[in-house]
């Protein structure tokens, strides 16, 4: 790969959204890798540099970072138009699945198999869920303040039933003053 500019390439909004379908379709979260095959080797519609740029752009911003690098690419080539492309051809699977997944569940949901199929799915989903949690422990693990608040606000939302909303209003100050005072320290 060069970190020469790129040369004008002629992008429609249908080779954006054929592009991004082909990205979408390839998985559930972790696209980024099929991204750059696509956007920077296959294509060559942008360099390494221009990818890390747009890319450093899309985590900065708010919202999935390859939902934002679609946007950003689909704009470049082909302004409003271009982005919305992307972003219907990015989007679109994981839709389409996703109702597929909803409708056969809608009509199979009474059979002990799915069910029991399900609970499975949501044990593992749920303990994926506290294995991020606990890694996420890892930089407080040495403020016992700070795990005092994780400690509360777990036992608010998943044991009281606090709606999250009112959690965060009250938690999210004190953790903040928390952490200002630690520092000042």
């Amino acid at each position: 790969m060069t970190d020469e500019p790129s040369v004008p390439v002629r992008v429609t909004p249908g080779t954006l959204f054929r592009g991004f379908l082909l990205i979408g379709v390839s998985g559930f979260g972790g696209v980024m890798p099929f991204a750059h095959r696509m956007l920077v080797e296959h294509h060559r519609w942008l360099t390494e540099r221009e990818f890390t740029q747009a890319l450093s752009l899309s985590q900065f911003l708010p919202g999935p970072n390859i939902t934002n690098l679609c946007v950003i690419v689909g704009r470049r080539f082909q302004g409003t138009l271009g982005a919305v492309a992307a972003t219907v051809g990015l989007l679109l699977p994981p839709l389409v699945i996703v109702l597929i997944l909803a409708t056969l569940f809608a009509q199979f949901a009474h059979i002990d198999a799915v069910r029991g199929a399900c609970n499975g799915v949501s044990a593992a989903a749920s303990g994926l869920i506290l294995s991020v949690a606990f890694k996420m422990t890892r930089p407080i693990r040495r403020q016992p303040l700070q795990l005092c608040i994780a400690a509360i606000t777990f036992v608010a939302i998943a044991l009281a039933r606090t709606p999250l909303l009112w959690t965060l209003a009250v938690v999210a100050p004190v953790s903040i003053g928390i952490a200002w005072w630690a520092r000042a320290r």
